[in-house]
């Protein structure tokens, strides 16, 4: 047994495999291939978004990587600008025909807000009508499980007002250096299973001395440790890669970090993202 072959089960009794390949910047030509190098290697969790603007190369992968399809979980991501009902369904219908499957396993809204937007205006309503939608799509069998991305407490609270499924995912950045404990609780409580996006920091991380000092330690390299400490959090973990070299490292994760070790990471903060700084996720918002 190693990390890949490991799951996590939601509140609906879906298995999900806790470590999978992240599809952000993967060109929708080249995900294909990463999707099937992946798979190779023992991947089964693969996560892309309307956003991402591969989702036809993505579903392509997922179709010929010579692995049944219900061995595989594919999530995909509502864009953030859609915040009615109509709209929703029409693009949940959308992602199901560009993948080209008949279900999709984990289907989020990708934001509380659009992203020009982001942590701006009252999308409360437009988020519960975007909610009912994919509720309606679950209850269809068109997808699995649903849930959200990015939402703060307040965020859940509110599709929590009228919902009839709780979410069963919350897909947030967590990472060493940026570890939002109270909103990790309150997805506990409440049975909704967090995804860390960026487990990595964008890399962001590796230069951080204490941490390298910590990796070292361990004999592992910094982004096993931190993918690592993700996964020890309790979360999905989703490192982002195309190349199977690194979808191999990044699976080699059965090593367990102290406690002690566990609460420095914790405590670490202020990471500089760099060039990513301009994307409203990494901005401090």
């Amino acid at each position: 047994m190693t990390i890949l072959d490991e799951t996590y089960t939601l509140s609906n009794n879906v298995e999900i495999p806790k470590l999978g390949l992240g599809t952000w910047f993967i060109d929708d030509d080249k995900v294909a291939e990463a999707v099937r190098a992946a798979v190779e290697i023992g991947y089964r969790n693969i996560d892309t978004a309307q956003a991402y603007g591969n989702e036809r190369g993505v579903g392509e992968g997922v179709r010929t990587a010579g692995v049944p399809r219900d061995e595989l979980f594919v999530s995909t991501k509502l864009a953030a600008e859609i915040k009615d009902y109509d709209q929703a369904a029409g693009a949940i219908d959308e992602s199901l025909e560009k993948l080209g499957v008949e279900y999709i396993d984990l289907m989020l809204i990708h934001s509380p807000q659009p992203w020009n937007d982001y942590r701006g205006g009252d999308y409360a309503h437009g988020n519960r009508e975007a909610w009912r939608a994919l509720e309606e799509a679950h209850e269809a069998g068109k997808i699995r499980s649903i849930g959200v991305s990015n939402f703060q407490q307040q965020d859940l609270e509110n599709i929590l007002q009228g919902a009839t499924v709780v979410p069963h995912v919350n897909q947030l950045l967590v990472h060493a250096g940026n570890t939002p404990s109270e909103l990790l609780d309150y997805c506990e409580g409440k049975q909704i299973l967090v995804e860390a996006y960026s487990p990595i920091a964008h890399g962001a991380i590796l230069q951080n001395a204490e941490v390298q000092a910590m990796a070292e330690k361990y004999g592992v390299s910094v982004p096993q440790l931190c993918i690592r400490y993700t996964l020890q959090l309790g979360t999905v973990s989703l490192p982002k890669t195309a190349n199977p070299e690194h979808m191999r490292t990044n699976a080699k994760a059965d090593f367990e970090i102290s406690g002690d070790d566990m609460d420095a990471l914790r405590s670490l903060r202020n990471v500089d993202y760099g060039e990513h700084s301009a994307f409203p996720v990494y901005s401090g918002k």
